[in-house]
């Protein structure tokens, strides 16, 4: 699935990484916690968090994850929007809280298994 479709399915908020919204999305991975991210995401997921500050996106590039979501309606920093751009790191955001975004995921076909 297409992070383009996602984006339109679910509402959310293009803040950077436009030109990247026909990254595939394999599953889904939520966590706060950057070395939980660092030591169990894959290659394509769709990282929901409320994190905002820069270390996100080093982690998003580093795992090659589809994008990011923030939850609740949080905006990144000014640093990390930037680095954001320059990574060509893709930034969601959504109002709706972890729980509820994550029960549309799942709803719309994203796993947090992966299809292998």
């Amino acid at each position: 699935m297409r992070l383009r479709d996602i984006v339109e399915e679910l509402g959310l908020e293009v803040v950077t990484g436009s030109e990247r919204l026909e990254n595939e999305v394999v599953r889904g991975y939520a966590s706060d916690l950057m070395s939980d991210v660092l030591a169990n995401s894959q290659k394509g997921d769709l990282w929901v968090t409320l994190q905002i500050h820069l270390n996100i996106v080093a982690v998003a590039n580093m795992k090659e994850l589809a994008g990011i979501v923030l939850i609740n309606g949080r905006r990144p920093e000014k640093e990390t929007e930037e680095r954001a751009r320059q990574e060509n790191i893709p930034i969601l955001v959504s109002k709706q809280p972890a729980f509820e975004l994550i029960g549309r995921l799942y709803r719309f076909g994203v796993s947090g298994m992966s299809n292998a």
